[in-house]
Protein backbone atom coordinates (compact mmCIF):
# COMPACT_ATOMS: atom_id res chain seq x y z
CA UNK A 1 0.00 0.00 0.00
CA UNK A 2 1.23 3.49 -0.85
CA UNK A 3 2.14 6.29 1.46
CA UNK A 4 -0.53 8.67 2.71
CA UNK A 5 -0.19 12.24 1.50
CA UNK A 6 -0.25 15.19 3.86
CA UNK A 7 -3.01 17.70 3.08
CA UNK A 8 -0.97 20.82 2.37
CA UNK A 9 -3.74 23.32 3.16
CA UNK A 10 -4.14 21.81 6.61
CA UNK A 11 -0.39 21.63 7.15
CA UNK A 12 -0.06 25.36 6.49
CA UNK A 13 -2.91 26.32 8.81
CA UNK A 14 -2.45 23.98 11.78
CA UNK A 15 0.66 23.44 13.87
CA UNK A 16 1.34 20.58 16.25
CA UNK A 17 2.92 21.36 19.62
CA UNK A 18 5.57 19.22 21.30
CA UNK A 19 2.87 17.60 23.43
CA UNK A 20 0.71 16.84 20.41
CA UNK A 21 -1.92 19.59 20.66
CA UNK A 22 -3.27 20.99 17.40
CA UNK A 23 -3.15 24.80 17.27
CA UNK A 24 -5.05 26.93 14.75
CA UNK A 25 -5.61 30.61 14.07
CA UNK A 26 -8.95 32.34 14.52
CA UNK A 27 -11.33 33.07 11.66
CA UNK A 28 -12.79 36.52 10.88
CA UNK A 29 -9.46 38.28 11.59
CA UNK A 30 -8.64 39.41 8.06
CA UNK A 31 -10.92 42.27 7.05
CA UNK A 32 -13.20 44.98 8.48
CA UNK A 33 -11.18 45.53 11.63
CA UNK A 34 -12.67 49.01 12.15
CA UNK A 35 -16.07 47.44 12.82
CA UNK A 36 -14.73 45.07 15.51
CA UNK A 37 -14.08 46.19 19.05
CA UNK A 38 -10.48 46.35 20.33
CA UNK A 39 -11.15 43.50 22.75
CA UNK A 40 -12.43 41.33 19.93
CA UNK A 41 -9.44 42.21 17.72
CA UNK A 42 -7.03 41.22 20.50
CA UNK A 43 -8.76 37.88 20.95
CA UNK A 44 -8.60 37.23 17.21
CA UNK A 45 -4.79 37.54 17.34
CA UNK A 46 -4.46 34.56 19.67
CA UNK A 47 -4.25 31.00 18.45
CA UNK A 48 -6.55 28.37 19.91
CA UNK A 49 -6.51 24.61 20.37
CA UNK A 50 -8.55 22.59 17.88
CA UNK A 51 -11.75 21.25 19.45
CA UNK A 52 -11.78 17.54 20.32
CA UNK A 53 -14.66 16.84 17.90
CA UNK A 54 -12.45 17.77 14.91
CA UNK A 55 -9.17 16.35 16.18
CA UNK A 56 -9.39 12.87 14.62
CA UNK A 57 -10.45 14.28 11.25
CA UNK A 58 -7.55 16.74 11.16
CA UNK A 59 -5.03 14.14 12.33
CA UNK A 60 -6.02 12.02 9.33
CA UNK A 61 -5.03 14.92 7.07
CA UNK A 62 -1.65 15.26 8.84
CA UNK A 63 -0.30 11.69 8.94
CA UNK A 64 3.41 12.51 9.45
CA UNK A 65 3.22 15.36 11.94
Amino acid sequence: MGKTKTHQGTAKRITVTARGKLIRGRQMAGHFKVVKSPRRRRSLKREVVVHADYRRKIEALLPYR
